[in-house]
């Protein structure tokens, strides 16, 4: 089984795109060190400038994150393991095959639980339901040849 790429959310990953989200962080960046040399003796008496400083800077380096490419979601499903990534900014989590006890799939989320006793929740949510079903069949397919339980809920609402 190769290896499938799905992505979890909408992103554009052109060159031109990458490069405006990156001039746009060095900007922001720019005006928060603007903001913080010439209101440096504000920020004593308010606290407004330096809250504006923070956000401008967060901004930023989210924006220069996300123009590397480093902020993407995604579920990469391999021969012998899963790669998860469902938070922007958390790092992605890889699952062994040998740690999985058994998959649980609902019409809108995962549920992976552990050997050790953990689990582990994707959930897909309905914005970009284009990749649901290519996950869900991957997944099955992912659970078929590693020997791995799966069970399917359907939700009656």
């Amino acid at each position: 089984m190769e290896t499938k790429y799905y992505s979890l959310g909408h992103s554009e990953n052109s060159t031109a795109i990458k490069i405006i989200r990156i001039l746009f962080g060095l900007v922001c960046i720019a005006i928060a060190l603007f903001c913080m040399i010439f209101n440096i003796k504000s920020v004593k008496a308010d606290n407004a400038p330096g809250v504006t400083v923070l956000f401008l800077s967060g901004i930023g380096f989210y924006m220069i994150w996300a123009g590397l490419g480093k902020t993407s979601r995604f579920i990469e499903i391999g021969s012998d393991k899963i790669i998860l990534k469902k938070n922007s900014l958390l790092p992605r989590k890889e699952m062994e095959s040998s740690e999985i006890k058994k998959i649980e799939v609902f019409p809108l989320n995962l549920i992976f639980y552990f050997h050790r006793g953990g689990k582990t929740v994707l959930r897909f949510g309905t914005t970009y339901t284009d990749n649901i079903e290519p996950i869900k069949y991957g997944i099955d397919e992912f659970a078929v040849n590693n020997n791995i339980d799966l069970e399917t809920v359907t939700e009656n609402l």
